[in-house]
């Protein structure tokens, strides 16, 4: 399918957290949500709206201690802005091209060479992926099909002109069309932050958040049927220690052998020896030993800046010996994964704001490639913060495409269910997908059963995430 972008429309709105999360160096506590509609035509007239959205997270995508959040929001912002423009000049002058081929151009133009030593990549990347988000979207409500139709080519149609060796040319013949049918259910892996407290004793009586909604992790647990946790760590190694035993304390005690754990470093835990000595130490104490035996992963321990850096090498494998190590902030550019690959690392992440093409690609590279230790590598949904609809309802239909097992998420959790949308759209959501949302009391929000969600209602829709529900205008 040919098309050209004639028109496009990007707001934002202020949204509050419920609760204060503390990730990496930043607390968030208000951030914008940003929402992007395209219209684009094809070559014979016909008109479609696509539209992609996401929270403007400071302090991830560039972590520059000299500037504010509010800029780095804004800096977000301006890259959405930036690659839009770029693509309607683009296909204003060529004419109608194929969704990838777009992406492909503007991607090169405000992308390029540049990789985790340029500070801004992330945030370059950004605005070509939410572009990118936006484009598949409209494609795919043109053609009455669903994401995974169109990545994987169903029925003999190229939708999108995607092909993963010209972004990764090491997986050679491999297309999508060889991925089975999406996930219909995913479990959630439930993040518990810095500053999330453990237990109701933990919470001061004028600090209850009496919403309706859970508030610690034992309450999130009752309340979800939670098994999968993402702890967040950072570069004090005592205070990892004493962090753990008490998650590993609620966690063990309430889910029992069912847990399984991830660790999350943010790029603080510069002293990786000392962070496997830890580890090793917590295998061998009794107390913490199950949450050892389940711990799955290792996210993004080094700066992004040192996470290539070959002497490395020795503390990333023992590292290894106690869980795979993969890569997230350092996971700037197309060939990130291929050379994490090849250092030693196990895995990276997939979040819908950093590509959707490229997420695609990658599942190439865990089909083709192997570690020098001969494991196989893989993916790992990781995305903190999505909000429904557009971000969540997007970000999950990629998950369940390359067949992610679990994902991160806690938009839930920090955010008070749907109260961001406008009261009609929330209402629409939950009539028109009440295996994905339903009604708490005054509170229209996100179901979670048995620590699951259900995806049926969305990964076989036509568009890119199914019915959407839209902050400024009514759901379709």
């Amino acid at each position: 399918m040919l098309l050209r972008l004639v028109d496009h429309r990007f707001v934002q709105r202020p949204v509050r957290t419920r609760l204060p999360f503390k990730f990496g160096v930043q607390v968030l506590r208000s951030v914008p949500l940003a929402e992007l509609e395209i219209t684009v035509e094809t070559p014979d007239g016909t008109r479609c709206v696509g539209r992609s959205g996401d929270l403007l997270v400071p302090k991830w995508f560039e972590k520059n201690p000299e500037t504010s959040p509010d800029a780095d929001s804004a800096a977000l912002a301006e890259s959405v802005e930036q690659a839009v423009t770029l693509a309607r000049e683009l296909t204003a002058v060529a004419g109608p091209h194929p969704v990838f081929d777009i992406a492909e151009i503007v991607r090169i133009e405000r992308v390029g060479r540049r990789t985790h030593a340029d500070a801004d990549v992330l945030v370059r990347g950004f605005g070509v992926a939410m572009l990118e988000r936006a484009m598949i979207d409209a494609a795919c409500r043109l053609a009455d099909m669903s994401f995974h139709a169109a990545i994987t080519n169903a029925d003999g149609a190229d939708l999108l002109g995607f092909s993963a060796r010209r972004l990764v040319p090491e997986v050679g013949d491999w297309s999508p069309r060889s991925l089975p049918a999406p996930t219909e259910s995913i479990a959630v892996r439930h993040t518990v932050g810095m500053l999330d407290p453990l237990t109701a004793a933990e919470v001061p009586e004028s600090e209850r958040v009496l919403d309706g909604l859970p508030q610690t992790l034992e309450e999130d647990i009752e309340a979800y049927g939670l098994t999968r946790f993402k702890v967040k760590i950072g570069g004090d190694l005592a205070a990892n220690r004493d962090r753990l035993h008490a998650v590993c304390r609620v966690v063990m005690g309430r889910v029992g052998d069912a847990a399984r754990f991830t660790l999350d470093g943010n790029e603080q835990c510069t002293d990786l020896e000392g962070l496997a000595g830890l580890l090793e130490d917590l295998a061998r104490d009794p107390a913490t030993e199950p949450m050892i035996a389940r711990l799955e992963l290792v996210e993004q321990p080094l700066p992004r800046a040192e996470t290539f850096e070959t002497d490395r090498r020795p503390a990333i494998e023992r590292l290894s010996r106690i869980a795979p190590v993969i890569i997230d902030e350092a996971d700037t550019d197309r060939d990130a994964f291929r050379r994490a690959i090849d250092l030693g690392y196990a895995g990276v992440s997939v979040k819908a704001c950093k590509g959707v093409f490229r997420a695609v690609a990658n599942r190439g590279l865990v089909e083709t490639r192997t570690t020098p230790g001969g494991v196989r590598p893989f993916q790992s949904g990781e995305d903190l913060t999505n909000l429904g609809s557009i971000p969540l309802q997007q970000d999950l239909c990629l998950q369940a495409t390359i067949g992610v097992r679990d994902v991160e998420r806690n938009g839930h959790h920090y955010f008070r269910g749907l109260d961001h949308l406008p009261r009609i759209v929330a209402d629409d959501l939950v009539e028109h997908l009440p295996r994905l949302y339903e009604r708490h009391g005054d509170l229209r929000r996100l179901r979670i059963a048995h620590g699951a969600l259900d995806l049926t209602q969305l990964v076989h829709a036509p568009g890119f995430g199914g019915r959407l529900g839209s902050m400024t205008t009514e759901p379709r």
